[in-house]
């Protein structure tokens, strides 16, 4: 079997040496694991976000990966940390809905309560578990694929519905959910939302924020220079771009900004 693969998605940023301790630990217990940085850019204490960045990314690693997604607000309080089976994927994370995006991709999962301690790193830390639970739980699975011998099933872990468009009175309403570091802005449209003539046409009737946007094209450069345009993203949602510019900055727009889509 090739090196295990253990992938680390967060909201620490990498100033600090939060993310470069999580290695080490997993180094420790494993040395023959691949450790990979999915992104240390969740922005901070945001759960949406955090679910946005694993669901985009986990499917494209190979079989049997592990995941360690650490957003969490709720450290070092009652919250659970987890340990989620998937089809062919596993999971860590707190028990604080951060994985909602992997629920509703993944059917089934089991979903455990980590609760063996001798796999903790001690005296475990009230605000540091990333470092002290789950690293070095991630690290041992690497080492005996045994989830079982991490804690017992649960049925009542936490999640919340991913933002969908709301339809009413012949629109859509949607909302950006997210801001590339490019300043594409990520609304929680996709392809099955849009009218069947968009693609064919190259029009679509989309409202983001004030700022109308009518043209769909296939990719950025189609897009002249100033000009919003629309296309499907390579997460699957419609976004909006400004080809060599940053749509965000140059409309004045964010996350939470309302869109709006005709439907015909």
């Amino acid at each position: 079997m090739t090196n295990p693969i253990i992938t680390l998605t967060t909201d620490y940023g990498t100033n600090d040496h939060l993310v470069g301790v999580l290695k080490g630990v997993i180094l420790k217990i494993n040395p023959d694991v691949q450790i990979i940085d999915i992104t240390h850019q969740v922005a901070p204490f945001d759960l949406l976000d955090g679910a946005l960045s694993i669901a985009a990314a986990y499917s494209y690693f190979p079989q049997r990966s592990i995941h360690v997604v650490i957003v969490d607000p709720g450290v070092g309080t009652e919250r659970r940390p987890i340990l989620v089976s998937g089809q062919n994927h596993y999971f860590l994370a707190p028990d604080n809905g951060v994985l909602s995006g992997i629920y509703e991709k993944e059917h089934p999962v089991v979903v455990r309560h980590i609760t063996s301690e001798h796999y903790f790193l001690q005296p475990v830390s009230k605000t540091f578990h990333g470092r002290d639970v789950f690293a070095p739980v991630a690290a041992w699975l690497s080492k005996n694929w045994q989830p079982a011998s991490m804690g017992e099933e649960i049925s009542d872990f936490k999640r919340f519905a991913m933002p969908k468009p709301k339809e009413a009175d012949g629109l859509l309403k949607g909302v950006v959910l997210k801001v590339d570091a490019f300043g594409n802005l990520i609304t929680n449209f996709r392809v099955d939302d849009l009218p069947a003539n968009a693609v064919e046409k190259g029009e679509v009737r989309l409202q983001i924020g004030s700022h109308p946007v009518t043209k769909f094209v296939p990719t950025f450069a189609q897009g002249a220079a100033g000009e919003a345009v629309a296309y499907i993203g390579s997460s699957g949602f419609l976004e909006v771009a400004m080809n060599k510019g940053s749509a965000a900055r140059t409309l004045g727009l964010g996350r939470g900004t309302p869109v709006l889509l005709t439907k015909n």
